[in-house]
C-alpha cells in the first residue's frame, strides 16, 4: 500500500481539480457489525446484494459507479470501482471461484462485517452538494476515481488500527472481538465500500463498509 502521504497529496489535487473534500472523521462498530453466513446460497445472496446484481439489480442506480470493489489478481486483492453490470458480474464469478476454493463448512466459519464510516465536509462545501431529486431534498458529491480510492485506502487503514484499539460494542461476543481485533481472521472472501447508499442525518455523513471473513472456528 502506498503511503497515506501520498495518498494525501493526491486527493487534495483531485480536491483542486474539483472533488467534493469528503474526508473520513472516524469509523464505528456496532449491534449491526457481525452477522453470520449459514450456507453458500445466502454468501451468494449477500454478494449479489453487494455488487447490486440478479435479484438485487434494482439498487443499481446512477451512483453504483461510486462503489469500491475488492476483486483478485491471482490471489492478491485489488480494489477498483465498476462502470457495467458486466464487470460486477465478474467479479461475482471470481470471488465465488475463490469461495469455492477456500471450502468454508458454514458453521460459523464466514461472517459478514460492516463498519460505518462517518465522513466530515465542511459547510460550504455540503451546501453546494445540495439538490431536489424525485421532490426530495438530498445531496450528490462530485467524486473522482482517484478520490474515491484515497477515501476507500482511509476506511481501510482505520480499520487496521481499529484491530490494535480498545473497540467498545454492547452485546459482542469473544468471537465477535476477535474478528475486530482480526485474531481469528483466516482471510477475507470480499471487501466493497457502498458510496451509493450515503446517508446524511443534520451534520453527520455516513456509508457503510462490508467485509467477508473466512474465519477459524475454534478460538
Amino acid at each position: 500500500m502506498e503511503s497515506m502521504r501520498d495518498v494525501n497529496r493526491v486527493m487534495e489535487r483531485e480536491i483542486a481539480k474539483g472533488s467534493s473534500p469528503l474526508k473520513l472523521d472516524h469509523i464505528e462498530f456496532g449491534e449491526y457489525s457481525y452477522q453470520e453466513i449459514s450456507s453458500k446460497e445466502k454468501l451468494l445472496e449477500v454478494l449479489s446484494y453487494l455488487l447490486r446484481i440478479g435479484d438485487f439489480s434494482q439498487y443499481a442506480g446512477k451512483a453504483v459507479i461510486n462503489n469500491v470493489y475488492m476483486n483478485l489478481q491471482g490471489r492478491k486483492p485489488v480494489f477498483k470501482r465498476t462502470k457495467t453490470a458486466m464487470q460486477r458480474n465478474n467479479i461475482f464469478a471470481t470471488i465465488k471461484r475463490y469461495a469455492n476454493k477456500l471450502k468454508p463448512e458454514y458453521n460459523g466459519d464466514v461472517y459478514l462485517e460492516t463498519v460505518r464510516c462517518y465522513f466530515t465536509i465542511p459547510e460550504e462545501n455540503l451546501e453546494k452538494c445540495r439538490y431536489t431529486y424525485r421532490g426530495n431534498e438530498t445531496y450528490a458529491f462530485l467524486l473522482s476515481d482517484k478520490y474515491i480510492l484515497g477515501l476507500y485506502t482511509h476506511c481501510l487503514v482505520a480499520r487496521k488500527e481499529a484491530a490494535s484499539t480498545e473497540v467498545q460494542a454492547e452485546g459482542f461476543t469473544e468471537k465477535e472481538y476477535g474478528m475486530v481485533r482480526l485474531e481469528n481472521v483466516r482471510d477475507v472472501l470480499f471487501q466493497a465500500l457502498l458510496l451509493d447508499d450515503v446517508k446524511i442525518d443534520g451534520n453527520k455523513i455516513h456509508s457503510e463498509i462490508y467485509t467477508l471473513f473466512f474465519v477459524k472456528t475454534k478460538v
